[in-house]
């Protein structure tokens, strides 16, 4: 027997003896994944790899796994294969926490999605929760799949490829909705051709879903370092003046209003925003920005607003959203008399 393959067998043997070890690395890397992306975002671009390279091998598992075994003669065993599969989970999710962390506006419905992240990352890493909740249903487990893919994709796609936050948005629902059915078709085998077709009609509707629910979803790397609604800006030094939170009438017709936003966007991504400017509730104006990543303090875009309505008193809010109406962040005033 070759030394690299009696050496291989040796460490399959002491996984498949203490396979809880696996867990606890999978724990400890994903806490280092988060500890680092929040350190220095740099590194995102490697975790990033690492962990779509983690999924390749999660939906290719039974295909390798076999091919392993007829190729050199090694069998791994299930229970090794389950920690592992937890391990990508578990380094996954707490990957992509930090960026929704920070990125999610949490007076709006991005809460219930940045939540729902959480309590994966929590579930992961209790294994009663874990084996009791997604080992015994093959749909559960693969829906947790499809939930951490799907997160794993919107932070990886503007950071790796540079693509826009719409693009990486529909790129990353599409893939985890393919994926997704033939994972579930398996789970029903055997079943007759109108369940199957039955099945396809629930993950067309699940994708749906998932579009009209984009605005739920936080865009992972974009997010606000400042922001200031004020009446004038230096354009010198590309910097508001005085922020404000409440705007006489008078001060509003003489000077207009400046919408100040300082964008964390990623190196290389090329993206259009908006600002949209609502008085109590009903939308005023719609401003587009083309924004670039490269500055660490974020890019400097605002908004000049002088054409106000006849009776502008009120409470005013500009929501800073990309093209698929992702919400960035929110800038408030109120105008008095």
């Amino acid at each position: 027997m070759p030394p690299w393959k009696q050496r291989l067998q040796q460490l399959i043997a002491l996984a498949s003896r203490y396979p809880r070890l696996l867990a606890l690395f999978g724990f400890a890397s994903g806490i280092a994944s988060f500890l680092l992306v929040k350190r220095k975002e740099s590194l995102a671009g490697v975790l990033a790899v690492v962990m779509l390279a983690g999924w390749v091998w999660l939906l290719l598992e039974n295909l390798v796994t076999r091919g392993i075994s007829q190729r050199f003669g090694l069998t791994l065993p299930r229970s090794l294969l389950r920690y592992a599969t937890q391990m990508i989970h578990q380094e996954s999710l707490f990957f992509v926490l930090p960026f929704f962390l920070t990125t999610t506006t949490w007076n709006s419905g991005q809460a219930l999605f940045t939540g729902l992240l959480c309590l994966a990352a929590l579930v992961s890493i209790i294994d009663p929760l874990y084996y009791k909740w997604l080992g015994e249903q093959r749909w559960a487990l693969m829906a947790f799949h499809s939930l951490a893919l799907f997160a794993v994709l919107l932070t990886t796609l503007p950071l790796i490829y540079h693509l826009a936050t719409p693009q990486s948005y529909e790129l990353a629902l599409a893939i985890s909705t393919l994926l997704a059915f033939p994972s579930l078709l398996g789970a029903q085998r055997g079943q007759g051709w109108r369940r199957k077709l039955a099945l396809l009609a629930l993950v067309a509707a699940l994708g749906g879903a998932g579009w009209l629910a984009r605005t739920w979803v936080p865009p992972a790397t974009l997010w606000l370092n400042q922001v200031a609604v004020s009446l004038e800006l230096d354009d010198r030094h590309r910097a508001p003046g005085r922020g404000l939170k409440r705007v006489s009438l008078a001060e509003l017709r003489s000077h207009g209003l400046y919408a100040y936003t300082e964008i964390n966007v990623p190196r290389g991504l090329k993206e259009r925003i908006w600002h949209v400017w609502r008085q109590n509730g009903q939308e005023r104006d719609r401003i587009p920005l083309d924004i670039s990543g490269g500055r660490k303090e974020g890019y400097r875009a605002w908004s000049h607003k002088r054409n106000f309505p006849g009776d502008p008193l009120g409470n005013w809010e500009v929501r800073v959203q990309t093209e698929a109406g992702q919400l960035i962040g929110v800038l408030r005033f109120k105008v008095v008399d």
